[in-house]
């Protein structure tokens, strides 16, 4: 039980880290730097969604050979839908941006970056929950310490994901613990997700290849429609398919070694 805590808990540590930077830096962060993190970031979460969720959801059904793809492709397919319909209705707004996305509403710019961030981190808990669902299930493939690793791939994720959200809103000229708070609430609803996917697990267990690709599917719809546009715009894109590259490996590697 103890382990399970912790590993829910890791990435929002994570999340936490980073946005304790507007502690430690004066300055808004550079543009090589915000650009080298949104790829790590993305090369993270694309390794954790090919490695730690729909390969095991392949694995799970490899008894039925060809058709051990269908759940894989089922699921992938309907968290890119999940995450596409939340994205067109919650009324959200991006850093760096001034024109909401979503259906019209009166919320605050400061909610509608909150709702933004909680958009973004919400496949992240969904894919801990799950994973630590079928490390627990005993019925699957996936190990308590590949799950571990999962969490722990997603914190380090979290890290520059923190920073690059609480910077620019200290930059805008909020006070330095509304910033952390704000960069803080983005890393909230992964234990959350996690923790509501584990108390369905029960019911959901027939379904987890299913569930592990749609956890995939979303997490690849944040990176496809978010971070890789945004490091990819204007000078220095370079450097974030260099942090692209180092982020994918790291996760590769801690899944692999860690599994």
């Amino acid at each position: 039980m103890t382990t399970l805590i912790i590993g829910l808990l890791i990435p929002l540590l994570g999340t936490m880290l980073g946005s304790a930077f507007v502690f430690m830096m004066k300055d808004q962060m550079s543009v090589r730097l915000q650009k080298s993190l949104l790829g790590f970031a993305s090369g993270v979460m694309v390794a954790a969604s090919v490695w730690s969720l729909l390969i095991p959801a392949m694995e799970m059904e490899a008894e039925k050979e060809a058709w051990a793809v269908f759940p894989a492709a089922v699921g992938f397919l309907l968290g890119i839908g999940f995450l596409l319909l939340i994205d067109e209705l919650t009324p959200h707004l991006h850093i760096g941006t001034d024109k909401p996305e979503g259906l019209r509403s009166h919320l605050s710019k400061t909610a509608m970056l909150a709702l933004a961030v909680t958009i973004h981190n919400l496949p992240e808990g969904m894919a801990v929950g799950v994973v630590f669902a079928g490390a627990e299930s005993g019925l699957s493939n996936i190990s308590l310490t590949s799950a571990i690793a999962v969490s722990l791939g997603i914190a380090i994720q979290n890290v520059p994901e923190g920073a690059i959200i609480s910077m620019p809103m200290r930059a805008a000229g909020n006070s330095k613990w509304k910033s952390f708070f704000i960069g803080s609430l983005s890393g909230a609803v992964e234990p959350i997700g996690a923790v509501a996917v584990l108390l369905l697990a029960s019911l959901l267990m027939p379904a987890l290849p299913y569930l592990l690709a749609f956890a995939a599917g979303a997490m690849f719809y944040v990176v496809v429609e978010e971070l890789i546009p945004e490091a990819s715009e204007g000078k220095h894109s370079n450097l974030s398919t260099i942090g692209f590259a180092i982020g994918f490996v790291l996760m590769m590697v801690l899944d692999v070694v860690m599994g």
